[in-house]
Parts: C-alpha cells; sequence; structure tokens
C-alpha cells in the first residue's frame, strides 16, 4: 500500500468546517478509512479585546484551507475533488502536491514516529516546561499528537494534564 501524505485543499471561504464532515461523511460511507486518514482544519487561539476585555478565541490559521492525510490514488483524489464546497488541490495544475516534513512542523503535525519508554499506567516525572519535577501516572497516550495524559495532585485532587513528549520538550 502506497504511504499517506499530507495534502492542501482548497475550499471556498467559510465552508471549512463543512468540507471536513462531508469529507469525513463520505470516508464512512465508502469505507476509505484505511485510506483517508485525517482531515483537519487547523486552529490556533487568539487573545482579542473587545470593550476592554481580552477574550481567547480559536481562529482558523488558513481560512479557505483544509489538511488531509491520505493515500493519494484515484479514489481518493476523486472522493476529496468532488466534495461539495472543494474547489480543487494545492499544486501545479491538476498534480497534488504533499506537504513537506519543514511544512508541517509549524503547524502541530508530527509524522516521526517517537518510541518513549512508558506506556499507560507507568508513573514518570515530568523534566521540562511547567510540569517540571511533577510525577503523575500516564492515564493516555497519543502518538499523533505527541502527548501524554498524566493525571497529578493539584490541590489535594486528581488532575489530569497534558503533557508533550516531543523532542524540544521531553520527559523521562
Amino acid at each position: 500500500m502506497a504511504e499517506a501524505n499530507w495534502y492542501v485543499v482548497h475550499t471556498y471561504s467559510g465552508y471549512e468546517n463543512k468540507v471536513k464532515a462531508n469529507i469525513e461523511k463520505t470516508i464512512e460511507n465508502r469505507h476509505l478509512e484505511e485510506e483517508i486518514l485525517e482531515v483537519r482544519v487547523p486552529m490556533e487561539d487568539v487573545v482579542e479585546v473587545k470593550n476592554g476585555t481580552k477574550k481567547t478565541v480559536q481562529k482558523k490559521m488558513f481560512p479557505g484551507y483544509v489538511l488531509i492525510n491520505m493515500v493519494m490514488n484515484d479514489d481518493t483524489w476523486y472522493v476529496v475533488r468532488n466534495t461539495r464546497g472543494v474547489t480543487g488541490f494545492v499544486g501545479p495544475g491538476s498534480k497534488p502536491v504533499p506537504l513537506t516534513e519543514a511544512e508541517m512542523k509549524p503547524l502541530g503535525i508530527k509524522t516521526e514516529n517517537i518510541s518513549v519508554d512508558f506506556a499507560e499506567g507507568d508513573t514518570i516525572a515530568v523534566v521540562a516546561g511547567v510540569w517540571k519535577d511533577t510525577v503523575g501516572v500516564v492515564q493516555r497516550m497519543d502518538f499523533g499528537k505527541q502527548t501524554a495524559t498524566i493525571n497529578v495532585e493539584l490541590f489535594g485532587r486528581e488532575t489530569p494534564v497534558e503533557i508533550s513528549f516531543a523532542e524540544d520538550r521531553e520527559m523521562s
């Protein structure tokens, strides 16, 4: 089977979430879970000041675009290209070009596989970041986001905290 890559799809502005939902529904209906792995509308937290009060809101990083992790073949190309709201893939002519590793890093999408020497249920000590020197029990691991959710004791209560195990912020 061919390798899955991230591709950028251009959509009508404001239709990003609708396109995401439509593609996910099509994946389910046509049983393409093995070929179209993930559909994302990248979001970022932005602090807005309205009437003197600061408010954190989520905004689309790239209005008019959706990211898709998929194996490119005639079926997947056809499904995505013919989804309502999609105007086409980003790339020269009609040939979609996958994102490179360097282009994906600032988006928070990690493709390199990291192996860690701990698993769910293990007690770990955090070695960097806000939770440095905190000890907690791993509850859940997300290798796609390269995060682990650990339970730490905060104010006498068990509290779940999500921490990164990416190369720039390591844990032991």
